[in-house]
């Protein structure tokens, strides 16, 4: 199925994950007021200039994409959730680190601004 909105895909998704992924938008577009909602890749992603942050659900936990590259500090910090490629994973059976995400978020903006 392709979707057309983050709340279609939102609705796609178990509804106990559903507030994890709202979650996530609400901190997105608080702290990037000038970035717009869009799909890509059939997942919810934001985009500025051009889209820099990607977000979904899977069985057992919540992927944010791309990685982070620019910013040392906050890449060294996100080493506990970085699988191999550097795209992170939050497992749905632990608290959502929701500030984190919302400083991946910031950071993937300002990376994305200057390419």
């Amino acid at each position: 199925m392709a979707f057309s909105s983050h709340e279609e895909y939102f609705e796609s998704i178990a509804p106990e994950v559903r507030p994890l992924l709202v979650s996530i938008q609400t901190r997105v577009e608080k702290l990037l007021p000038d970035a717009s909602r869009c799909i890509s890749y059939n997942m919810p992603a934001f985009r500025a200039k051009r889209v820099f942050f990607y977000f979904a659900a899977f069985k057992k936990h919540i992927g944010i994409y791309p990685p982070v590259t620019e910013d040392a500090a906050l890449v060294k910090e996100l080493v506990p959730y970085r699988g191999e490629k550097g795209n992170l994973s939050f497992p749905l059976n632990q608290p959502l680190p929701i500030d984190l995400i919302g400083r991946v978020a910031v950071a993937l903006n300002r990376e994305y601004e200057n390419k």
